[in-house]
């Protein structure tokens, strides 16, 4: 697999993992209470596969 802007070969596979989304957790407290704080691990341990090119820095979903 080539690089679609540059050409290189030199692709990394990278792996992204959530953690606990503060954000959506702080919410959900303030509109539902100590159940909605439970809101921000909606999502947590889901991992994202991404390719990314080690010349140009390239990100390939």
């Amino acid at each position: 697999m080539a690089c679609p802007n540059c050409g290189s070969e030199n692709i990394q596979v990278v792996s992204e993992s959530k953690g606990f989304g503060a954000g959506k957790g702080c919410c959900g407290f303030i509109i539902f209470g100590w159940v909605g704080l439970l809101c921000g691990l909606c999502g947590m341990g889901k991992s994202k596969i991404k390719r990314v090119c080690a010349n140009c820095g390239n990100v390939m979903d």
